[in-house]
């Protein structure tokens, strides 16, 4: 199979996944306090989905090595994404939400990571740069960030569960397309996924790295109402999403000419001290129009993170182990951050300011940019 074609339908779920989880990230926030819900009972369901995560994440993870397949897990996790979102959006109280929100998140967060896996190894099979697959799932954002927040803008808040489900059946069918990864044949046990975690590098990156992700999530939960609080629309929650998420599919497509120049570390350092400039920015500037200008350091604080923290994953882990790994990364990032970023940053907005939000955020950018100046000399005398 032609190499440009191999990748079209890998592309496409990347696209079309996003798009979904733009809804969630973007509008969820929204739909909730349109529901009657507060800050704090916002931040508790927002908690949910990076709490099912931890637990799903290796789950899947370690169930894709063990039958040595990736393909087959996303179309099982997307089956269940789709039937659980059509409950989910009729659900009226908190107890609820929290419930069936958690069955949502089990299936639909470890599609990305999945989806990135899968895309890593294709990306070393066919010696091309993943970064210029991963942009895909960016456009896919970005897209639907500006486009579902004209249409929601439009017929109602409450009408988000359609373009959720529209999009996601549309990604079930691309799924069926993609083509498997070939891996090693040796049988994965759960001795080897303890030897994962007795990895020293790995388990400190993933701790320092949590200064910065905590960050991130918080304000993937918090910017759509911070965006609300200072005078915005839906209309510019998507605007700001859009600028954004292109910004970092950018970033995505030009990785291969940028990225291999210094150590993955590096980069982590770079995109740290950028996100302590951005973080302190949005608290000092609490202008909708200025917030979406700022947006456009999203591509260079998460962008560049993500790539460079992905490869030093995949490069500090057995191949045999690297849908393990890459999950629980993931669930490192997108779910023990996400849980202390939503309930924290749901107290912090409602009983001090979106401003002092994102100041702490800042704060806390800065000492995790240290810490990694910190492990990247270490690491370095430790490799003389």
């Amino acid at each position: 199979m032609p190499r440009q074609q191999s990748l079209i339908p890998l592309k496409t779920l990347l696209f079309s996944f996003h798009a979904t989880n733009t809804i969630m990230i973007s509008f969820l926030p929204l739909y909730l306090a349109f529901k009657g819900l507060n800050g704090t009972e916002i931040g508790w369901v927002l908690a949910v989905g990076p709490l099912a995560s931890i637990i799903s994440q290796p789950v899947w993870g370690y169930l894709s090595d063990k039958y040595k397949t990736v393909k087959w897990m996303i179309v099982i996790c997307i089956i269940g994404l789709i039937c659980s979102s059509l409950i989910f959006f009729q659900m009226e109280h908190l107890q609820t939400i929290l419930l069936v929100g958690a069955i949502l998140y089990f299936f639909s967060s470890p599609v990305g990571a999945l989806a990135d896996s899968l895309g890593q190894r294709q990306a070393d099979d066919l010696n091309v740069s993943f970064g210029t697959i991963r942009t895909w799932g960016s456009l896919g954002f970005a897209v639907s960030a500006l486009l579902i927040g004209e249409l929601l803008e439009q017929i109602g808040i409450q009408y988000m569960v359609w373009p959720y489900v529209i999009i996601g059946s549309f990604a079930l069918l691309i799924s069926f397309r993609l083509a498997d990864v070939h891996v090693d044949t040796t049988p994965i046990r759960l001795s080897d996924v303890r030897k994962l975690l007795q990895n020293k590098s790995f388990v400190i990156f993933l701790l320092l790295m949590m200064f910065l992700t905590i960050t991130h999530r918080t304000n993937d939960s918090f910017i759509g109402l911070y965006m609300t609080s200072i005078g915005g629309s839906e209309k510019l929650v998507g605007l700001v999403w859009f600028v954004g998420v292109i910004s970092e599919a950018a970033v995505f497509a030009l990785g291969a000419f940028w990225f291999r120049k210094f150590p993955s570390l590096v980069f982590v350092i770079i995109a740290g001290l950028l996100y302590t400039i951005r973080w302190f920015l949005y608290a000092t500037f609490a202008d909708p129009v200025i917030i979406i200008i700022l947006q456009v350091l999203h591509g260079l604080t998460f962008g560049v993170f993500y790539l460079a923290a992905f490869d030093f994953i995949t490069r500090a882990i057995p191949k045999l182990l690297q849908s393990t790994g890459h999950l629980i990364f993931y669930s490192v990032f997108f779910g023990v951050s996400g849980i202390i970023g939503s309930v924290s940053g749901g107290f912090i907005f409602e009983h001090y300011s979106g401003n002092m939000l994102y100041f702490l955020n800042g704060c806390l950018a800065l000492v995790g940019t240290i810490s990694f100046v910190i492990f990247y000399v270490r690491q370095k005398r430790t490799a003389m």
